[in-house]
């Protein structure tokens, strides 16, 4: 595993123990906009470990496939993917 897939693996574990920590603040009532505020940052690592491994695949899949002379296939899946990304 290279470091950008290490790197968003982190994220998502990191990710998930907080995923854990808003279920139980729902679970204790506790205060909606603190609540709010922890799902934000759960989605701010998530897109986090997206670019991650973005960056990866292009550093290295897009890479390849460019100078084997199949690069477009490759170019065309990051833009459909960045298209989702933004909106």
């Amino acid at each position: 595993m290279n470091e950008e897939k290490k790197k968003a693996l982190n994220l998502l574990k990191t990710s998930r123990g907080q995923i854990e920590g808003i279920i139980k603040m729902l679970e204790n009532d506790r205060y909606c906009v603190d609540i709010s505020k922890q799902i934000l940052a759960v989605v701010g690592l998530l897109k986090k470990a997206n670019l991650n491994i973005l960056d990866q695949h292009m550093k290295s899949c897009v890479k390849d496939a460019m100078l084997d002379g199949n690069g477009e296939e490759k170019i065309n899946e990051i833009i459909n993917v960045l298209d989702k990304y933004v909106k």
